[in-house]
């Protein structure tokens, strides 16, 4: 001993027993529970728990406890903080751990936050669904560069023939690509150039109906191969490969108003893009075809995309109908196209929300139809500025918009055939009337679209403003 130790009651030892180190150890981090000086304090037996000290720590945990539905909860709390049996009895002055949860579970009030909002999965690329409906429009500077050398009108209803069969054609082929995707992308290429091969050649063909002629020939078999290509290219994503194909035509148009190119120069340009864009779908192709096959797996029947084809030429018919009144509104709408797919998704976005903050299915539908009658509304209020510039009158073109973009939302949901039958029922009606020249004709187009346009609301809120879909 290094001196006299004092036995007498009444000091610093009468509640404590305080031991000291010869050598000071380095300091350390301690935990939040650990004490404030440098003793360790040891609680008598009989004396109960330090409501202090059990307090102290039930501010510290506040944010973990409150969310507990169970004191086990606040017990696995305590040990993933490190609370040993020797802390709980000499420091807090419980028996053990659960003893102290429990403690720590009546203090402090229960409490539920809200989980943080999830990401939402269907968030549209802004700048891809522009890209897309530019890239519906462009094809429309190659007539513009070669009106002068050939008569347009002469040859315009064998373009009209063999793009209705085309467009058919590449909806049916779309569906039926993005359905081998899921198998592989070796599937879904070698899908495309069989499947856009074979419907050039249909389109082509149908150039042939009205008589031998290689100049209506040579026409519709470029429109036709180009539409095979630009569809190779949508399917896959490679919008921006697709812009760079069509450059020649955006520079030839581009320079017209200051600059006559001539004849050379206004065929060059349209065959140089149509080119560029058959190389570009071969190269993705070729890509596609060098991976490595996917595991044997179940193929979907033909007839699956059937309903799919009928829409697009439903649709076709339609535009076209519109496009011998309005013009102009045609390509107005194919540039609304790429909106058209941007409330798409956020169609399905908005719809995601609230299905998170419906409490019964009543609730969701109504919400459901506020969503459902903003898009549309949307898609409209975006349309009708164009739609007046053309000096049209808007009705058509706002009711066949209107027809589209919830025909489109139906199949997005994997709806065909109700879309299918709807659409080609105004187009057959309306093809009718005015192929027949019945009475009255004017307003045939207007009618059937709003009522195809009503029907499809009704059905897609039927189908649609159930929670399921969107689960």
């Amino acid at each position: 001993m290094s001196g006299p130790m004092s036995l007498e009651p009444g000091g610093a030892e009468h509640d404590t027993l305080t031991l000291r180190l010869a050598t000071p150890r380095p300091p350390r981090r301690r935990p939040r529970w650990a004490l404030d000086d440098a003793t360790l304090a040891i609680r008598l037996p009989g004396q109960g728990p330090d409501e202090e000290a059990v307090s102290t720590l039930a501010a510290e945990l506040a944010d973990a406890i409150g969310p507990a539905v169970h004191p086990y909860e606040v017990a696995a709390l305590l040990e993933s903080e490190g609370l040993s049996a020797s802390v709980i009895k000499e420091r807090y002055g419980h028996p053990n751990l659960f003893s102290l949860a429990t403690a720590l579970y009546e203090r402090v009030p229960r409490t539920f936050p809200e989980p943080p909002p999830a990401p939402d999965p269907w968030r549209p690329d802004t700048v891809r669904c522009l890209l897309r409906g530019v890239l519906f429009a462009l094809p429309a500077l190659a007539h513009l560069l070669t009106a002068p050398l050939w008569p347009l009108t002469r040859y315009a209803p064998v373009l009209i023939v063999a793009g209705i069969a085309s467009w058919a054609w590449g909806q049916a082929l779309g569906h039926r690509a993005h359905l081998r995707l899921v198998t592989g992308h070796r599937e879904a290429s070698g899908t495309l150039l069989t499947g856009s091969l074979l419907g050039a050649a249909v389109a082509t063909a149908l150039a042939l109906v009205p008589g031998p002629d290689g100049v209506a020939l040579a026409v519709a078999a470029g429109q036709s191969l180009y539409l095979a290509a630009a569809g190779v290219l949508l399917v896959l994503a490679r919008e921006r490969l697709l812009l760079a194909a069509l450059s020649p035509l955006v520079a030839g148009a581009a320079a017209l108003p200051w600059w006559e190119p001539g004849p050379l120069v206004r065929t060059g340009l349209p065959l140089l893009a149509l080119l560029a864009t058959l190389a570009a779908a071969g190269h993705v192709l070729r890509q596609g075809r060098t991976g490595p096959p996917a595991p044997h797996a179940p193929r979907t029947p033909v007839r699956a995309s059937l309903p799919y084809g009928l829409f697009g030429l439903a649709a076709a018919v339609l535009v076209v109908l519109t496009g011998r009144q309005q013009p102009y509104v045609v390509i107005a709408l194919t540039l609304s196209m790429g909106p058209a797919e941007w409330l798409l998704y956020r169609y399905r976005g908005w719809s995601v929300a609230a299905l998170r903050t419906s409490a019964t299915p009543g609730a969701f539908l109504l919400r459901s139809a506020g969503v459902l009658t903003g898009c549309i509304g949307a898609y409209l209020l975006l349309l009708l500025p164009a739609a007046l510039l053309t000096g049209a009158d808007p009705a058509t073109p706002l009711l066949l918009a209107a027809t589209l973009w919830t025909a489109l939302l139906l199949q997005a949901f994997g709806v065909a055939w109700p879309p299918a039958l709807i659409c080609l029922a105004a187009a057959g009606t309306a093809g009718a009337v005015t192929a027949l020249d019945l009475p009255p004709t004017p307003v045939v187009l207007p009618a059937v679209c709003a009522a195809a346009a009503l029907c499809l609301a009704v059905c897609a809120l039927r189908l649609l403003g159930r929670p399921a879909p969107h689960a």
